[in-house]
């Protein structure tokens, strides 16, 4: 019969833990995932925050230790001044137990507090003989018929204090002495008392303690704050020196810094000034590119006009135009994005968009006179648009012209804020009250040289080349139907 298979237990070896949520790997993996948690939440948190946060975290721990260790050493002392009051009158039973004289003394207690007179009051003592066969045991009036207990071990020289409970379960502090007298015999001299004086004494101090700790904690963490903010001014002016070269109201972060932030804005400049320099370096690369393909294109183009006069090369001629045309529109269209990719990765440059849109409608007033188009215009004086003046007058310009062939006797320009969530981007919108187009005759325009009615002029370059220079700023462009009944044109900015 083969053996049962063992039972696995959380104490043998190799055993395996029944509960799942009872693995050591798993107990021991959770206190490691709070710790990845509270710090990815603190490495989400600025310096500020942080710098804040570790001082409060400090100054509240300081503070707490300090109100401790004080609280402790006043106690100390209280205790140690009721324990000195309370041996003066031991001292004065065992000056009266050892005053000379024949035999046992009898009377004691005239210790002049009236306290030790009133019953049950918290105030006693006590005297008890130990050489006798029966202790004779003497105490205050107080006691009345209660006895007071006796210390564990009394210490050296028969001394000790502690805390007792005394008659009525009452919480004393309690002294007491081992006398030897000589012939007049061996006494255990107590005198204990209620510490409630102490006790509200000790209270008060704490809440004054209290009260004064939680004022400074309060002026700790202001002058933290006001120490932080100080502190990090520079590095505020060192971001807003960042952010307006962004905006292109600056071109280089000006103003003088602490020795520890000088050298990052010095650094900073001089790679603003090589970003600028490599895009000159990129425009002028395009400009002699473009040139030196424009030049063979035109002689190609020339050529073919030569031989097209001639009926054997004339068919060839036709073919070789037709594609030195696509090549020539290819080159336009590639190099005018390179120079956009340029310059849109220039830091700091800012167009205004009211004087390119009012002259791009100037400009299109006049194409169009001849026809009843009206333009009706609304520019947010302050729209600005973060790259160069002549990509927006591309764009624009592009979208406009193709509202006015296709309008019939408006073309609306709208230009402002993107949304209320997004003020900071540029919304351009062109409509016209033209025929319009489909959904999917959107989705067709938006292809390079694609041209959905051959009636009007143009390339169908218009639309791809706006949505190309959109994309390079990290803008888009859509299309979709008008409320005047054509076509509405959508190009976010940044």
């Amino acid at each position: 019969m083969p053996d049962a298979p063992k039972r696995k237990g959380p104490l043998g070896a190799g055993a395996a833990t029944a509960d799942p949520a009872l693995d050591p790997e798993r107990l021991a993996a959770a206190p490691r995932a709070s710790r990845s948690s509270f710090t990815r939440w603190l490495g989400r948190r600025s310096i500020a925050t942080r710098l804040f946060l570790s001082a409060a975290v400090w100054s509240a721990a300081i503070l707490l230790a300090a109100g401790f260790i004080l609280s402790a050493i006043n106690r100390h002392a209280s205790e140690e001044d009721f324990d000195g009051r309370l041996g003066v009158y031991l001292r004065a039973l065992v000056a009266e137990l050892a005053a000379p004289g024949d035999g046992p003394r009898t009377e004691l207690g005239a210790l002049g507090e009236p306290l030790f007179e009133l019953p049950l009051s918290g105030w006693y003592w006590q005297v008890s003989r130990l050489d006798t066969a029966e202790p004779d045991i003497r105490g205050s009036t107080s006691l009345f018929t209660e006895r007071l207990p006796k210390l564990d071990g009394p210490g050296e020289a028969g001394a000790g204090k502690a805390y007792v409970m005394g008659p009525d379960d009452r919480r004393l502090r309690m002294v007491q002495r081992l006398i030897d007298a000589g012939d007049q015999g061996r006494y255990l001299v107590q005198v204990a008392a209620a510490p409630d004086d102490m006790e509200r004494a000790i209270t008060r101090f704490k809440a004054a303690l209290g009260l004064t700790f939680s004022a400074l904690a309060v002026a700790l963490v202001a002058s933290t704050a006001l120490q932080v903010r100080f502190g990090l001014r520079p590095l505020r002016r060192l971001q807003d020196g960042v952010a307006a070269i962004r905006r292109g109201e600056g071109e280089r972060i000006a103003g003088s810094f602490p020795r520890d932030i000088a050298p990052l804005a010095s650094e900073l400049n001089l790679l603003i000034a090589a970003n600028r320099e490599i895009v000159e370096r990129a425009r002028t690369h395009a400009g002699n590119l473009a040139h030196a393909l424009k030049t063979p294109l035109s002689v190609i183009t020339n050529e073919t006009d030569v031989a097209a006069l001639h009926p054997d090369t004339a068919a060839l001629a036709a073919k070789v135009r037709e594609q030195t045309g696509i090549m020539r529109n290819q080159v336009d269209h590639h190099l005018g994005r390179a120079r956009a990719a340029a310059r849109s990765s220039v830091i700091g440059t800012l167009t205004e968009a009211k004087p390119v849109i009012d002259g791009l409608v100037r400009t299109f007033e006049k194409i169009y006179r001849d026809r009843v188009l009206r333009f009706d215009v609304a520019v947010v004086p302050a729209a600005r648009f973060r790259g160069e003046s002549q990509d927006l007058e591309e764009m624009v310009g592009n979208l406009v012209d193709n509202a006015g062939k296709w309008g019939q006797a408006i073309v609306a320009i709208r230009v402002g804020p993107a949304s209320e969530r997004d003020a900071a981007g540029l919304a351009v919108v062109v409509e016209d009250d033209g025929p319009g187009m489909t959904t999917d005759e959107c989705r067709l325009a938006m292809r390079r040289g694609r041209r959905l009615d051959e009636s009007k002029p143009g390339s169908g370059l218009g639309l791809s080349i706006v949505a190309d220079l959109a994309g390079v700023y990290g803008g888009s462009l859509s299309l979709d139907r008008s409320p005047l009944g054509g076509l509405r044109a959508t190009l976010l900015l940044p």
